[in-house]
């Protein structure tokens, strides 16, 4: 199928930034039992050989993976996008990304349709021809730009994962860390610490707080593991106990904190 025809093109349906312009979601099911479910982790046999997967059900619709365009120069990160995808798909947990094929972009993307989840793709129009090669994967949202970008994926995910990345990973991570510092958002917030990838960007968050920048109860909102499994565990187990009590106008348009709304007609399948 050609490029043009898996986009749909719209003009923004809201402000560039403000979250607050979008239709609210639709009312939260009732989240599972947590002892019960159809996803869950493997448990050893009592011989101590073969193993059962029990699955456990997510309190998760989708999650948005901000990760690089590259693939970078160890084949642990590119073995973590493919790790993270592949335990989507056991949780039965859709993709909210990029919308790039290239780098742990495409890599994440890919393991998590083939494993036959569904993937949203949200990319500028300008970034296409740089950032999407041959078919794209899943559905695709061709949006004006960056900031209408951040705002759509942050507005159809339930929580929050980076894989390691540059420059726009960072940016995507620390926008959507303020969102939830103000109140805008009380979605978990996930880095996936990959050999230590971002433990100087910890190191910088727990200097903040020493000097007085960031508050210990702030520090909280971030959530980070070495390990795939381990991260999202901590992302389903997730309580929010940061508030610093701001009133945003028109509460009723705002997003729900752990509902994503329902697909728009406009976003077409591949």
């Amino acid at each position: 199928m050609s490029l043009a025809a898996a986009v749909a093109v719209e003009p923004p349906a809201f402000g560039p930034v403000e979250m607050g312009a979008v239709d609210s979601p639709p009312p939260a099911p009732a989240p599972p039992e947590p002892s019960r479910g159809v996803h869950g982790d493997v448990e050893a046999a009592e011989d101590g050989g073969a193993e059962a997967s029990e699955r456990r059900a997510s309190r998760f619709r989708r999650i948005c993976v901000y990760c690089g365009s590259a693939k970078g120069r160890k084949a642990s990160y590119q073995d973590a996008a493919v790790e993270l995808g592949k335990e989507l798909v056991e949780r039965g947990i859709d993709l909210v990304y990029g919308g790039g094929s290239i780098g742990l972009m495409g890599i994440v993307s890919h393991a998590v349709h083939d494993g036959g989840r569904h993937v949203i793709g949200i990319i500028p129009k300008s970034l296409m021809p740089r950032e999407v090669t041959g078919d794209p994967v899943g559905e695709v949202r061709a949006v004006s730009g960056m900031h209408e970008r951040k705002a759509e994926m942050a507005r159809y995910a339930d929580a929050f994962i980076a894989l390691p990345g540059g420059y726009g990973t960072l940016e995507e991570l620390l926008e959507v860390i303020t969102w939830a510092q103000l109140g805008i958002h009380k979605k978990p917030v996930g880095l996936l610490n990959v050999d230590g990838f971002y433990d100087p960007l910890l190191s910088f968050i727990d200097l903040a707080v020493s000097e007085g920048f960031i508050t210990e109860e702030a520090r909280q909102i971030i959530i980070s593991a070495p390990t795939v499994k381990e991260l999202v565990m901590k992302l389903e187990d997730y309580v929010p106990e940061y508030n610093i009590g701001l009133v945003w106008e028109d509460q009723s348009q705002k997003p729900g904190n752990n509902l994503v709304p329902e697909l728009e007609t406009a976003i077409t399948s591949s």
